[in-house]
Parts: C-alpha cells; structure tokens; sequence
C-alpha cells in the first residue's frame, strides 16, 4: 500500500513529526562538507515502513536553546539524486538530537541521507532501507541483537555483520536489524574502581554526577544520567558504524531503565525504591537517542515533553498487580513501545514490553528461595508453578504452605494475582495482533528468553550430595523470564493452537547465550505439543553465564561436573551446563569422567528437553533470520569472546556458525527444525 501525502500527513500528525516529503530526484544544493566531530554520536535511522523511515542525529550547539539542521535524503551515496530536503531542529531540550519523519519514499529501496547546519558543516552518510510492501513475495532478511555492554567489551559482531553484509548479494543482504534491549547498562563502572572483572578490561562509558551507588557499580537517577550513557555507548565506532548502515527496530529491555527494576519501581543491586521520576528519565533518553515510530508526551517528535510525577510508594494494584498510583501509571505510559512492523508478505513483527507492565516478581520469597541449598541454580519446577500460578493455582485453589524435602514454607503468593509480563492490556493488544495476521510467519521479538531452563537432578546418583532431590519434580534453573512465566506463556500458545495460526515464532535476547527450539507449554510427564519455534541470541559483549561459572564455580562443589567439566592438564573447562540444559545429569557426569560425547549422549534424559535442539551459555554475537514462502532460516553467528576491539576488517575470527532451518508447518502440524553446522566448533551445545 502507497501512501499518498495526505495521508502521509496524518501519520506524521499523530507522531507529531514534521512533514518531509520525497518527491522528483535533483542534484543536492547544500555546500556539504563532512565534519564528523561535531556529530559525535553519527547517525541513524528507524523504524522504515514502505515509504518512510525516521532518521536522526545529534549536533550539539555552544549557544541558544534551538536550531535548524538540514537533512538531506538521496538515491545514491553521492548526492546526485536528492528526494527530500527538510529542515532538522535540534534543541537543547532533547540534549540536541533531531528526528525527521521523511515519507514519500519507494518500498524496498536502498536510500542515503545526511545533515548538515547552517555552515554546510556535516554528519557522516548514513545508509537506509525502505520496508517491502505488503503483498511483495520476495523474502526478508534481518539480524537480531541485544546486550551490548561496552563497559566490559567490544562490538565486533558490528563489525563482523557490516563486513559480510557488504560482501553478499543484493538479494541477501539484511534489511533492518532489530535490537531486543539492553542498548546501554544503566549500572555503569569506573575504570579506575574496577580494574577488570572476570579477564575483561574496564572501558570508560561515562560519569553520573547525580547518581546513586550500590557495590562499585554507579546507575543514573535524572535524564542527564541517562544520557550521558548513550553519548558514551554512541561513542563506539562499530555501533555508529552499524546505525550508518541499516535502520534499527528497537526495544528496551531492563538495563534501558533499571537492572532489576519494573513498572516504574526503581532496583539495582540494593533495596527498591519509588522511581517515578526515574522511570520517565530512561523513556526519555531512550526516546531521543533511537529512532522509533513511538508518540512521546509532548505530542512531538522534536521533543519528549516529560509529564511531571513525583517518587511515592505504590500500595494499590489491580487484579493483575499493576500499581494504580497515579504517578506510577504516568511514568509507564509516559512512552509505549510497544508496535508491530509488516515487512512485505512474509512478515509481521509484533514487539512487546517485558518490564512496564509486569507484575511483583513471585520467585523473589528468601523463605522459599532457600529450598535446597546444595543444589546450585536449582528450584523445585512443582514449586515454581505454585509460585507463577498465585492465587489462581490448582483453579484457584493454592496451598497454603510449599514443600520442600522436608522443609515448609508459607505460600507467598497464595492472595496474588498469576505473574504476568505483559500486562492486561498489552497482552490483550499482543493476541489480537497475532490473530489478525496475514502474514506468512507472525515473529514475536520480545527481550527476554521463552524457553523452560531445567535439569533433571533426580537422577543424581545417590551420595553424591547429602540431600536427595525428590524423585516426583524436575529443577528450573532460572526464573523471571518467559521460561518460567507458565500461565502466561501457555495463554499465548494455547491461543496459536486454538485459532490455528501457523509460521509463529519468537525471537528473544537478554540470556546472553544462543538458544533453538521450540514454542511449548508443557514438558514431560506433561503433554509436549509445540505450536511454534524458539530462538534466543547470544550477547553482543556483556558477560554471560560460563564466564561467570568459570571464574566462580568452586572447583570443590560436588556438582561442579553439571556446569564445568575440568580436563586434566587443561585450562579452561567444557561447558557441561549446556548438556545439563538439553540432555541431563547422566549425561554431564559421564562425560566429566570419560570426555567422551557420544557415551554422554547414550546416557540422554529423552524426557527433559524435547523443546531443545540448540544451547550455547557462552555465546557471543548475532543472529539472522531469512523468511520465505515456505521456511524460515536463523543462523546463529558466534564469536570469540570480545574482550578487546579487532583490529581485523572483518571484526575478528568467528568460533562457529549454525544454521536452524524449519520449513512452514499447517495448522495442526509440530514444526521442525533442521540443524546445520557451517563452520567451526559448536561444543556441547547440541
């Protein structure tokens, strides 16, 4: 569908855009000149639709509060063939970033763009991509990303990606990358208090003058926070180099606001605190430094306009724990981010927020989390479903006490609503998408992991610990994602079983690690019927759980073989967690005794991890995904550990490349994933 500039005029009204309309091609007129310092974050663009896209930069100004910038949008990269023109204000009330709406653009069409003031003095070129129509039957082609912690590592995937997307066919090159959060860590650390942490260096990002502390790690309380932590993130070539080539389609996840924080409850490492304010701080930093087709609070996309809130205690919540505090309701809704995006035929992306809207995390009790204590990471699974499932459990009728080998706690989620993610209304608005598409395959891009985390210790062998897990329950090893999310997860796929949706599938981010299967609400002793496919990508840099385990695992522990198997006269152990996640106990300890796969894989729990074809908790890179007519191709792209910057044009060496291939399944049908290992060494991943 073609818009035509009235109607273009009426979407950039309700995004309070200013109007920048393509029209017949002529040679550039402004006297360009590059000066890339004086746009020290470079340029981007987003959110592209078949005839627009929002580009950006920031060009901070000595003097005024306000000035105009010049944006230029072309056919080619030299300017001969200029479409748009249109003024760029930039202010210092959006610490002196632009965005500009710029409509009448061709579907699927490879555009160029720069600014420039008053002087001629410009940005970098940047280089954008319209999205295809919607009844176009060429494939799409995009990355995932997330995790970019450039206070502890460096963006070589960036480099690695640009490197061979510039080197494929027109035809295979990606048209957007979508980034499923943590674009910056609000918890921020100073080169000279932490040295290194694990074996990485301690880079400079920024300094929060008018923060807050907890540990070593600094974290932002005011706007002016905030953004000084993009400026530094945007300091990074290969991040700027990666904006310059493709449009974003972003989402927060937690570290865009708080670590460990939700709705508008500000946490980080300490107690939690009324963070209103806060709240709104991050959506407006986030608001002016990735473009977005979001509508702020001052009906404008040249500024935020933050609502005024004050920081009070929430002590009211609905029915589905959403604090009703005037001030809370404000600061969340202060930016929604949540939208879909149809790319041509084959794709709808539908993308949600995992933190604005969910309710009290209900695995957080100290009583009920002290089940255990010898079995490291491990939570009864029967115990967590109580927990998710609060006062609507066992059809509303939950117990009053959870058990434990003995040990008793009081149910604390007895009188609370069922956990929920999303939310009422956003997740109302996610299953209405998902039954409306018209789209070949229904992609949902949320930042955090679906699939369960369990491993099976009932078949420990006995004596090796001195309790005995009960025979009658599987562990989780993590909570607070969709994995252990039961009601919830099973709302969403029961509702893609039921209205027959076929080619669903969901890309997440956040767990650090590279993760293919399959969307499931039950395991085994449950019924195992996936309606859809899985697929989490590894971190761009932050740290992940195998570093962590190797550095803190203690090589004493009797279960140490499940996590870490120790080669004799070798100095980094295997990743045995991987197979704990996919095959079980058996399996770990055989081969920390023999080093030997396929005896470890004869030794397989069948019944743990049907939806598993695929775990890497020490992956690092990105993920590409090719839709067609009939497949769906994701390739997980995984470097080595990036410590330091590459210096090699190709961002560095890769450890391997996997391909999961599924064809489109009918209603009715359990997909299929077909595994391909293109190069390197995959470990014990599968």
């Amino acid at each position: 569908m073609t818009l035509s500039r009235r109607e273009f005029t009426q979407v950039a009204a309700a995004l309070g855009a200013s109007l920048a309309w393509g029209g017949n091609a002529r040679a550039s007129r402004v006297k360009w000149q590059e000066r890339r310092e004086l746009y020290p974050e470079g340029v981007a663009s987003g959110d592209p639709d078949p005839n627009s896209v929002i580009l950006w930069t920031r060009k901070p100004f000595g003097d005024g509060e306000r000035h105009i910038l010049t944006v230029e949008v072309a056919e080619d990269e030299h300017f001969r063939r200029v479409v748009a023109h249109a003024p760029a204000p930039v202010s210092a009330a959006a610490d002196w970033t632009a965005r500009v709406l710029v409509g009448g653009l061709k579907p699927s069409r490879v555009y160029w763009y720069r600014f420039s003031d008053a002087d001629g003095e410009g940005s970098r070129v940047g280089r954008t991509i319209t999205a295809p129509t919607t009844n176009d039957p060429r494939p799409v082609s995009f990355a995932f990303v997330s995790c970019q912690d450039v206070n502890e590592g460096k963006l070589n995937a960036y480099r690695r990606m640009i490197f061979e997307d510039e080197r494929a066919a027109p035809e295979d090159q990606l048209g957007f990358v979508l980034h499923l959060g943590d674009f910056i860590y609000e918890v921020v650390e100073y080169p000279e208090e932490v040295k290194t942490r694990y074996d990485r260096v301690i880079y400079e990002v920024a300094r929060i003058t008018d923060g807050g502390k907890v540990g070593k790690f600094h974290y932002p309380l005011t706007v002016d926070g905030y953004r000084a932590i993009y400026r530094g993130y945007l300091a990074d070539p290969d991040l700027q180099d990666a904006r310059a080539r493709w449009p974003f389609v972003a989402m927060w996840d937690n570290h865009e606001f708080s670590w460990q924080g939700w709705q508008s409850i500000q946490k980080a490492g300490g107690p939690e605190r009324p963070g209103q304010s806060i709240k709104v701080a991050a959506n407006q930093a986030w608001f002016e430094y990735l473009p977005a087709r979001v509508a702020p609070p001052s009906g404008s996309l040249e500024a935020f306009g933050p609502p005024a809130v004050k920081d009070v205690r929430i002590e009211q919540w609905d029915e589905n724990g959403l604090g009703v505090e005037p001030n809370n309701l404000a600061a969340i809704n202060s930016l929604i981010g949540y939208r879909s995006c149809r790319y041509g035929r084959h794709l709808d992306l539908i993308i949600t927020d995992q933190h604005s809207y969910r309710s009290a995390d209900p695995f957080s009790d100290k009583a009920v989390a002290s089940f255990g204590p010898e079995f490291t990471g491990m939570f009864p699974e029967d115990a967590a479903r109580i927990l998710d499932g609060g006062r609507a459990f066992n059809d509303g009728n939950p117990p009053n006490e959870i058990s434990f080998n003995g040990a008793h706690a009081a149910n604390p989620q007895k009188d609370a609503p069922p956990q929920t993610i999303l939310g009422a209304t956003q997740k109302a608005w996610f299953k209405d998408k998902l039954r409306r598409s018209t789209a070949t395959w229904k992609i949902w891009g949320n930042s955090e992991g679906t699939p369960d985390w369990r491993s099976d210790p009932q078949n420990l062998p006995p004596g090796l610990t001195k309790e005995t897990w009960p025979k009658t329950t599987y562990a989780v090893m993590s909570t607070g994602d969709y994995g252990s999310a039961y009601r919830e997860r099973a709302e969403i796929y029961d509702l893609v079983r039921d209205e027959r949706i076929t080619g669903f599938a969901i890309v997440s981010g956040d767990l650090h690690s590279f993760w293919a299967g399959y969307a499931t609400s039950e395991l085994p002793p449950g019924r195992f019927q996936p309606v859809g496919l899985s697929f989490v990508g590894a971190s761009l840099s932050s740290a992940g759980t195998m570093e962590a385990y190797e550095h803190n695992f203690p090589k004493t522990d009797p279960l140490r073989p499940l996590f870490l198997a120790d080669r004799p006269g070798e100095g980094k152990p295997d990743w045995t967690y991987n197979m704990l996640l996919k095959h079980g106990v058996r399996s770990c300890l055989e081969y920390a005794k023999s080093f030997d796969l396929k005896r470890a894989h004869a030794v397989s729990n069948p019944e743990l991890a049907p939806h598993l074809e695929f775990v890497d908790l020490g992956g690092h890179g990105y993920a590409t995904v090719r839709l067609s007519a009939d497949e769906m191709r994701t390739e997980f792209v995984c470097i080595p550990r990036p410590i330091t910057r590459s210096e090699r044009a190709d961002g560095g060496p890769l450890r391997y490349r996997v391909v999961h291939s599924a064809p489109l399944w009918r209603a009715g049908e359990k997909p299929r994933l077909v595994q391909q290992v293109l190069e390197g060494d995959i470990g014990l991943s599968t």
